[in-house]
């Protein structure tokens, strides 16, 4: 429901805000003003998605949670699309998104709202993703299937079949 109300104001607003400012600046730098906001977005955007980018890969290499960096990245990336997308409301809306400080404040609220039971894989004793609990950290789950002995036919080149 919030997703269609979304599609259905955010155009309206544009519009209004169009009219708004066309009126008031004119034509032409109205049109100026929407141009260099995306090129000015496409710059910013590069540069922030390479910090976090690096952040990303700074996470990874400490075995830290890689969830915050990720979050930053998915941001900027939305920023991107906010800003190619002609509107002041989308443009202000994606420079919101380009500044760390309202991306932190964003991914606290977000943490806030989002549960997450655990981290990690599972171990001895632990359900996984099936459902199922290991109860040793040495079992193996597989499949297996009996090999003929009188069976001479070989099915393919590897060295795990009998001649």
């Amino acid at each position: 429901m919030w997703l269609l109300i979304a599609f259905i104001a955010v155009p309206l607003i544009e519009i209004g805000l169009f009219i708004q400012v066309g009126g008031w600046i004119g034509l032409f730098p109205t049109l100026a003003i929407v141009l260099v906001t995306a090129v000015l977005g496409t710059w910013l955007v590069r540069t922030q998605g390479a910090m976090a980018l690096g952040q990303l890969r700074a996470s990874f290499s400490n075995l830290n949670d890689p969830t915050e960096p990720l979050v930053h990245g998915a941001m900027i990336l939305f920023a991107g699309a906010l800003l190619l997308t002609p509107g002041f409301f989308t443009d202000a809306v994606g420079f919101a998104l380009l500044v760390p400080a309202f991306r932190h404040a964003a991914f606290k609220a977000l943490r806030a709202r989002v549960k997450v039971h655990s981290f990690g894989t599972p171990g001895p004793g632990h359900p996984t993703a099936e459902g199922h609990a290991t109860q040793r950290g040495d079992v193996i789950d597989a499949e297996f299937y009996e090999v003929d002995e009188n069976n001479t036919r070989q099915e393919g080149p590897s060295g795990w079949t009998k001649h």
